[in-house]
């Protein structure tokens, strides 16, 4: 058993009888999982990916380069993710499609082409750390542009729900239909730029994500950054956040289908469903944590420089309160879903200090609990 998949193995199967599972047997394949065996691909279902740099991939002969699919099972059917990589000197295969996708590049240089019915054409260039959405159903094609090294990305979809609803796979990849709403050919469609609304950046590409700016979130604790995106006026968003050196965030649970990519430092996160013990994941650049179904999740920088994150998911990971707020972001002393330093179990901080003094380093959260205390709500009954 590899680190890309040993995590899956590690929490519960959730087996049962042979009897039990053969009266469900007619609805194990659906018209999504039939579409990536055709395609001749793989699905790891992985929660827990240790290097996405160096995950094993096979041909993929429709699109001209090499892909796998890491999908947990928590996340198959409202979102997926894939990995693909492009040969030295070559492209891949042009497509278009009637879901959406997001983008983030692992390796490598390059550049994509974008075009719609109406012949408006846009092509821009990328390398390893930018973040870019394929517009809804517009044609789009990837170059590598080196003829030496591979080119690779990791990529966020939510295929498997317009497969498995529609059915119709040549329908999905072959419809002509320009959404003018969402790319109309705009000449600056995906320059670096953006407006800055609260917390959300309004745009579709970003060249460098790993040394982006980003905006002071206290309630996601430990004095960290935040910044959120919706690329390509897609339904699906993610989010970077990062925090310092000898801190970690506040635990919170959410919806399935959030694909997190550390994008530096290193450290671990603690994943556990409500009522069992957490799980440990340690984690560094390239790696890739799917946090499955309202599972509590927890991430710690043991490292000595600041750990920052990428998060792609679809729009149902975000349960939102009356106001909008992810209750992701609200302490379960209100009803959220977030657990308050002051409420977190002792072994926490435990686990931390350790983890820091094997690496002679010592924890830096003594502020963090203070501010809390500043306006954390009366504890409940």
């Amino acid at each position: 058993m590899n680190d890309n998949t040993k995590a899956a193995a590690g929490s519960r199967n959730a087996l049962v009888s042979d009897a039990v599972a053969s009266k469900f047997a007619s609805e194990k394949e659906t018209p999504y999982t039939r579409w990536i065996a055709a395609e001749g691909l793989d699905i790891i279902p992985a929660m827990y990916v240790a290097n996405l740099h160096t995950v094993e991939l096979k041909p993929w002969a429709r699109r001209g380069g090499r892909g796998v699919y890491l999908n947990h099972d928590a996340s198959r059917t409202s979102n997926d993710c894939y990995v693909c990589e492009i040969p030295p000197g070559g492209q891949l295969a042009p497509q278009r499609q009637l879901f959406e996708e997001m983008v983030y590049v692992l390796d490598g240089r390059g550049s994509t082409s974008v075009w719609n019915d109406a012949g408006r054409k846009v092509s821009f260039e990328w390398k390893a750390g930018a973040i870019f959405a394929i517009p809804l159903n517009a044609s789009h094609q990837h170059f590598n542009g080196s003829g030496r090294e591979p080119a690779r990305f990791v990529s966020v979809t939510n295929g498997p729900v317009l497969i498995n609803a529609l059915g119709d796979t040549e329908f999905v990849f072959n419809t002509r239909h320009d959404f003018k709403d969402r790319f109309a050919g705009e000449s600056d469609y995906f320059a670096n730029k953006g407006e800055q609304k609260g917390l959300l950046l309004d745009t579709n590409f970003v060249a460098d994500a790993v040394n982006l700016p980003l905006i002071p979130a206290k309630e996601r604790g430990a004095g960290g950054g935040h910044i959120r995106f919706s690329m390509a006026k897609g339904s699906m968003n993610s989010h970077i956040s990062q925090f310092p050196v000898g801190t970690y965030k506040k635990a919170h649970a959410h919806g399935p289908g959030a694909h997190v990519i550390v994008m530096g430092g290193e450290g671990f996160s603690l994943m556990w469903p409500e009522g069992e013990e957490p799980r440990r994941f340690e984690w560094r650049e390239g790696t890739m944590i799917v946090p499955p179904n309202m599972w509590f999740h927890q991430h710690f920088n043991t490292g000595t420089t600041p750990a920052r994150y990428l998060a792609f998911k679809a729009e149902g990971v975000s349960i939102r309160n009356a106001q909008g707020v992810p209750k992701a972001w609200i302490s379960r002393r209100v009803g959220g879903d977030q657990i308050d330093y002051a409420d977190e179990s002792p072994m926490i901080r435990e686990s931390f200090a350790g983890a820091l003094a094997k690496a002679g380093l010592s924890p830096r959260m003594e502020a963090a609990y203070e501010a809390e205390l500043a306006d954390l709500p009366p504890a409940r009954n």
